[in-house]
């Protein structure tokens, strides 16, 4: 089934990424990295599908080439901590075919990311065993291109100037102008013990000494506003609305059903946390529509309990009452078929709790599995890395080659590491889990979930036994009653039955409470008149009565001839 499921990234050098390596890693290729001259070689990489580059208007046409591309990125960041690129994992539609992925994305990408500006490498994944986790990974451009095709800045410089006590900031540019305007620059001079910072024409009117060539700026310098867009929240929120958008078009295109929404749990007036009241098992049991949790099981099955005993009370009471009354027997025999509808409401009730449990464990029992696999691949690869790291600390500066050994090696694990995260949170998203805290309350779950079946199991062989000792009982009953008038003996009946039904109806419902399904009762009703072959007793008694009224019109009719 379709999930909704978008990842939002950053590939930076301060978290050990490399906007090359990510790229190689995603498209399965073989890229020489310019900036530290490691090489990456991901060519035996198994589970790529479709691999594709678009740029946008003023890009070059070389970077058609990921190499190319991401290498001009790497060189144009100098920073050790430099922000190289923007990435988003998006879960796919199964529904959809490997052709409609493509158009899908390609869609996606074109109208969100390329019509404004960025740059865009796009990898579909689809691991082994196909079908089980397709994914995309996209890689963005973070700085905007200008119309001759440079990069444009992420931050200017902006210098915090005084005129008339009055301070405002300006970048290098626009200083220009302004200092022609009477604002100027401020930077430190030493008063007394103590540094301030002022204009150059009040300290030299004073004869302060300037500590510091640099002039007083904002901290962060100010951004340009189309990467300071891309980089806010309120944009976020936009792409993730436009992904399920563009989705949710394309699968009703398809002729499917399914459709997908970005909004949270909360925006969608979900809860995801039990309450105390209901306890831990109780919420994650009703989410999905089973009988509350294990109290409330074993309070309805104490419920039941006491309902048989009570019909069986009342059974044998009524059999000790029969021998040759024609009404006792009546009235036991519809007794007895009022409580077979009890025992068939009860059985089919139970079925549809087997039926739901069961679907619950198939699915949680699996994926649990899985994400504690994938938990632990995670380890194993952090601490590999965490060893690697240690390694090419201890190794020489200049054993070169091993340096570019052990970089490749700690790339290679970076991007297995961010590739696993991803897994783990759609497999996070499966189990409803917000986050890691909550699988230990699905463990619990699945617990409580197989105690459950069990006891449902125990008590659809109890009702069943029931069911076939009712049957039983009645097929004496009927024995009984052959020597009686058959005719006679419907006729009581049915004229007890709507009373002793509508009391089986009532059991049920008190039983129940507000768990009483009307249509399971019908179902239950129709059980009981297909193993009582009740329409074949209708028609006989029927045929009987209409051969009755055939009989008294024919002797009417010969008492008139006799009497002309």
């Amino acid at each position: 089934m379709a999930i909704y499921h978008l990842e939002a990234k950053v590939v930076s050098r301060g978290t050990g990424r490399s906007a090359v390596a990510a790229s190689a890693y995603l498209s399965c290729s073989k890229i020489l990295n310019d900036y530290d001259g490691v090489q990456h070689d991901y060519t035996r990489k198994k589970g790529l599908v479709w691999q594709e580059v678009f740029l946008p208007e003023f890009a070059p046409s070389e970077w058609k080439e990921r190499g190319v591309l991401w290498n001009a990125v790497e060189e144009n960041e100098k920073t050790k901590d430099s922000r190289l690129a923007r990435e988003f994992v998006v879960a796919l539609p199964i529904e959809l075919s490997e052709a409609q992925w493509e158009k899908l994305l390609s869609d996606f990408i074109s109208g969100t990311f390329v019509a404004d500006g960025m740059c865009a490498d796009v990898s579909i994944h689809d691991p082994y065993p196909p079908g089980h986790n397709p994914h995309a990974h996209i890689m963005l451009t973070v700085r905007p291109l200008d119309e001759k095709r440079n990069w444009q800045y992420k931050t200017q410089k902006e210098y915090l100037c005084v005129k008339n006590g009055e301070e405002q900031g300006f970048t290098a540019d626009e200083f220009k102008i302004a200092q022609t305007e009477g604002w100027e620059k401020q930077y430190q001079y030493k008063v007394g013990k103590i540094k301030v910072y002022m204009t150059s024409s009040a300290a030299e009117e004073k004869g302060y000494e300037r500590v510091s060539k640099y002039p007083k700026s904002t901290k962060y310098g100010r951004q340009n506003p189309i990467a300071e867009r891309w980089n806010s929240e309120e944009q976020l929120v936009l792409w993730r609305a436009a992904w399920a958008d563009v989705t949710n078009h394309h699968l009703e295109t398809a002729g499917h059903e399914e459709r997908i929404d970005h909004r949270s749990h909360a925006e969608r007036g979900l809860e995801e946390q039990p309450t105390i009241h209901e306890g831990v098992v109780a919420r994650a049991l009703e989410k999905k529509g089973i009988v509350s949790d294990r109290c409330e099981l074993n309070r309805q099955i104490k419920a039941d309990n006491a309902l048989l005993r009570e019909l069986k009370a009342q059974m044998k009471k009524l059999v000790q009452a029969v021998k040759n009354s024609l009404p006792a027997l009546a009235d036991a025999m519809e007794t007895l078929r009022a409580n077979m509808i009890v025992f068939r409401y009860q059985l089919r009730h139970i079925s549809r709790g087997k039926y739901k449990l069961g679907q619950y464990l198939d699915s949680a029992k699996p994926t649990i599995a899985k994400y504690l696999a994938v938990v632990q691949k995670i380890k194993n690869a952090v601490k590999e890395r965490k060893y690697l790291l240690a390694e090419k600390r201890e190794i020489s500066f200049w054993n070169i080659p091993k340096a570019k050994e052990l970089n490749a090696k700690i790339a290679e694990l970076t991007e297995d590491i961010e590739e696993l995260k991803f897994e783990k949170s759609v497999l996070l998203d499966r189990l409803n889990c917000t986050d890691d805290a909550g699988i230990s309350t699905i463990k619990k779950d699945i617990v409580a979930a197989e105690a459950g079946l069990s006891k449902l199991e125990q008590q659809e062989a109890k009702y069943t036994s029931e069911l076939e000792s009712a049957l039983s009982e009645y097929a004496a009953l009927k024995n009984q009653g052959a020597d009686f008038n058959p005719t006679e003996l419907y006729a009581q009946r049915t004229d007890l039955r709507p009373e002793k039904t509508a009391d089986a109806v009532q059991r049920i419902q008190s039983a129940y409470g507000e768990k009483f399904a009307p249509l399971v009762m019908f179902d239950s009703k129709r059980d009981v008149n297909d193993l009582l072959h009740e329409d074949a007793e209708e028609r006989a008694y029927q045929r009987e009565r209409e051969q009755k009224k055939q009989q008294v019109h024919r002797e009417k009719n010969h008492r008139s001839d006799n009497e002309r």
